[in-house]
């Protein structure tokens, strides 16, 4: 039987939801690992509905769990109903969703509020030593949930290729240790279970990207 991993969605694209690239990958990687993947996201509204061609703002109002059941291929659970007890590990890939819909990151940095239902979901595997994986924005959730916890976004330098390296430094403030590692390495924090690695925080190709999550995925599987 193979391992049963939660995979819990922020929508659907890259400036409003979940990145669906790196969803993707995360789905064919748990496959190729013999893992079963089971869809959650929030029952909530987006923060806002972003227009991908002009990337800015509509008037548009979505549904989180409604868009993330496009890339689960509609099968999903809302969040609130995730029992920890019958999975073996939890995995949340970026996109601005995370830091809009999954917690007020996006508008607030480390002094932000994570959903209820993510924070439920994150402390119980947490809590039940179960391992959690997390790339490009979303490992600053368990930054601001487990103080001292180890992570990495990348790099914490801010330049062409990493132009999100200011990430890093917010989350050291949150007393986090931050590890800088290439698009195609992950950091694994043995004490605390987590496997995080940088994804689209990136300016690299995309089968680098593609890389990194596998190697994520594999350790996640691994641990469970």
């Amino acid at each position: 039987m193979g391992k049963r991993v939660a995979v819990v969605l922020a929508g659907c694209g890259v400036f409003d939801g979940s990145e669906i690239h790196e969803a993707s990958a995360v789905m064919v990687h748990l496959s190729r690992e013999g893992a079963q993947a089971e869809f959650y996201a929030p029952d909530v509204d987006q923060m806002h509905v972003v227009d991908h061609v002009k990337g800015q703002p509509t008037q548009e109002k979505r549904n989180v769990l409604v868009e993330s059941a496009r890339i689960a291929r509609g099968d999903i659970k809302d969040l609130a109903k995730l029992d920890v007890k019958g999975l073996d590990a939890l995995i949340i890939p970026g996109g601005f969703g995370v830091a809009k819909n999954l917690s007020t990151w996006a508008t607030q940095g480390k002094n932000c509020v994570i959903s209820k239902v993510v924070e439920d979901a994150l402390k119980a595997f947490h809590a039940a030593k179960k391992p959690i994986g997390m790339c490009c924005i979303s490992p600053v959730l368990a930054a601001k949930l487990f103080p001292g916890c180890e992570l990495t976004v990348g790099h914490d330098t801010e330049c062409e290729k990493w132009p999100y390296a200011k990430t890093a430094e917010t989350m050291k403030e949150l007393g986090c240790k931050h590890v800088n590692k290439h698009v195609t390495e992950v950091h694994v924090d043995v004490k605390n279970k987590l496997v995080t690695t940088s994804a689209f925080m990136c300016n690299a190709p995309i089968h680098e990207v593609y890389d990194g999550i596998g190697k994520m995925v594999k350790e996640v599987v691994r641990l469970a």
